[in-house]
C-alpha cells in the first residue's frame, strides 16, 4: 500500500499522459478538483478528447446548465465549455482519451 495526496498532482489530475503521474495512461485522464464559490474557467474545447464531469459536492454552471450534487455532463469532442462555481465545490472528472494539449481556449 502506498499513500498518495491529491495536492501532489497539477490541478488534481492523477491518473493520464502526463508527469506527474499516480498511473500513465493515453487512455483516459481522471482528476478531482476542487474550487471556490465565483471559481471560472475559460471557455474552451477539446478537439479529440471526451469530458464527463461529476458534481461531488455544491454545484456549478456548465455552459449555463445547472450541474448540482450527483449530477454529470458528458461533453463531447468540438463542443464548448465554460465553468462558473456557485458554491464551493468538487468534481471528479474523466477525460479520453490522454491527449496532451487537446485544450483550446476560445
Amino acid at each position: 500500500m502506498k499513500k498518495i495526496k491529491l495536492s501532489d498532482f497539477f490541478r488534481g489530475w492523477f491518473v493520464g499522459d502526463f508527469e506527474p503521474s499516480l498511473f500513465k495512461s493515453q487512455e483516459i485522464e481522471i482528476a478531482v478538483q476542487e474550487y471556490k464559490k465565483d471559481h471560472t474557467e475559460p471557455n474552451h474545447f477539446h478537439k479529440i478528447a471526451t469530458e464527463i464531469t461529476f458534481m461531488i459536492k455544491g454545484s456549478a454552471l456548465f455552459n449555463h446548465e445547472l450541474l448540482n450534487e450527483d449530477e454529470g455532463i458528458i461533453i463531447s469532442p468540438g463542443e464548448a465549455n465554460v465553468f462558473r462555481a456557485l458554491t464551493d465545490c468538487k468534481t471528479l472528472v474523466v477525460k479520453f482519451p490522454s491527449i496532451p494539449k487537446d485544450k483550446y481556449l476560445i
